[in-house]
């Protein structure tokens, strides 16, 4: 099992963050909620046990801490704010960590449209953090497209396909078992890390889509494919 260990999730106090660390420990998964403020991270960990019960397995403490105590760690910060955490936490990654990104390079970051990527030097945020994090950090992107509060609704499954990108079958592996946690969400092999620049420009147009038809919880789902019965 990849997630022995527990599944460290940083920037676990955003929404996106909360929800996923919601919907692993309710599985019954070690969470580690990180943030660059301990007190937030603890707070957020005391709002998990609330909605999921004391038998939850979750904590909260800084960045660092959580992905020095785990071999797999959850990224779910905002755009402008990943490659200063990840030079932050390199220290603490220890070599063949398995890093989850879920950065979106949306324009917001620059002040602009939600419904926009922007372009990204290493192609994709995904890559971005693969340059960032170094050569020993497995990475695969994944979760982009899931929205927050489809995830935080814990009485209703997820209508949704993850798509997951990446170099290191370790990651994808450890990707799958992450999206097994969560009823009714399906995996799907994206291929390569650098085809992470497809997904995640799937992300301001789901967000689009939202907007245009006040939805809330637009997915998507990949058919021809065998699926988990739902």
């Amino acid at each position: 099992m990849v997630t022995n260990k527990g599944i460290a999730v940083i920037g676990g106090t955003g929404q996106q963050g909360f929800g996923l660390a919601l919907r692993w420990a309710r599985a019954g998964r070690r969470v580690l909620i990180g943030s660059r403020q301990a007190s937030k991270a603890v707070d957020a960990a005391k709002k998990i046990t609330e909605i999921a019960g004391d038998a939850v397995k979750v904590e909260g403490m800084e960045n660092a801490e959580a992905v020095s105590r785990t071999n797999l760690s959850v990224l779910t910060v905002p755009f402008a704010a990943q490659a200063p955490i990840l030079k932050g936490l390199k220290g603490s990654f220890k070599p063949g960590h398995l890093l989850i990104d879920v950065t979106v390079p949306l324009e917001s970051a620059v002040g602009g449209s939600s419904m926009h990527v922007m372009g990204v030097w290493a192609g994709s945020a995904a890559e971005q953090a693969a340059l960032v994090a170094g050569s020993e950090v497995q990475v695969a992107s994944a979760f982009h497209n899931i929205g927050a509060e489809e995830l935080t609704d814990i009485d209703k499954p997820v209508d949704c396909d993850v798509i997951v990108c990446g170099d290191s079958p370790e990651a994808k592996e450890a990707v799958k078992e992450l999206v097994g946690l969560i009823p009714n969400a399906g995996f799907v092999d994206g291929g390569p890390l650098a085809n992470s620049r497809t997904v995640e420009a799937l992300t301001p147009l789901l967000i689009g889509i939202n907007i245009r038809n006040k939805a809330r919880a637009v997915g998507i789902r990949i058919t021809g494919l065998p699926h988990p019965t739902w």
